[in-house]
């Protein structure tokens, strides 16, 4: 079974930026009925069906997939519910490892977060200097929250 082990951050600084080259993503969410995610999403050409399974801690089942781009944006159009989650994704390396930085635009817009991907869950990380108020385990800082409950930061607001 795929798993995924992430860690999340606010973005305190800009620090990352220098370098950091990023990607326009677009990604929805079909309504489930339970603790299951399923995430549409285009990255740049690219599309996925994403299934996600409930959290523990900082671990999830997860099974991703590519699918044809007129398919997911189909997908995104008449399934997902609205708004969509648009961001711009920079990978950043740092302490041996490569970190996500999502800028969000829309109803996001001025919310920056920072992901890591782990290989355990008890695995240590060293944390760049940039990074803020650990949000792992607040719900409303997962994607498929922030698409129905947006949180602008408040200069954006």
């Amino acid at each position: 079974m795929a798993t995924e082990v992430e860690r999340k951050f606010l973005v305190a600084t800009d620090a990352w930026r220098a370098g950091a080259q990023g990607a326009r993503y677009c990604q929805g969410y079909i309504d489930t009925s339970d603790d299951t995610t399923v995430r549409i999403r285009i990255a740049g050409e690219e599309a996925f069906i994403t299934v996600k399974g409930p959290t523990s801690g900082i671990t999830r089942a997860e099974f991703e997939y590519p699918i044809p781009l007129e398919d997911a944006q189909a997908m995104l159009r008449d399934l997902c519910r609205q708004p969509l989650i648009l961001k711009t994704r920079y990978d950043v390396p740092y302490g041996g490892k490569t970190w996500s930085v999502d800028v969000f635009g829309a109803e996001n817009s001025g919310l920056v977060l920072a992901e890591i991907e782990l290989d355990h869950p008890a695995e240590q990380v060293d944390l760049p200097p940039w990074v803020g108020q650990e949000v792992t385990h607040d719900p409303r800082y997962r994607n498929s929250a922030l698409s129905s409950e947006p949180i602008p930061r408040p200069e954006h607001a």
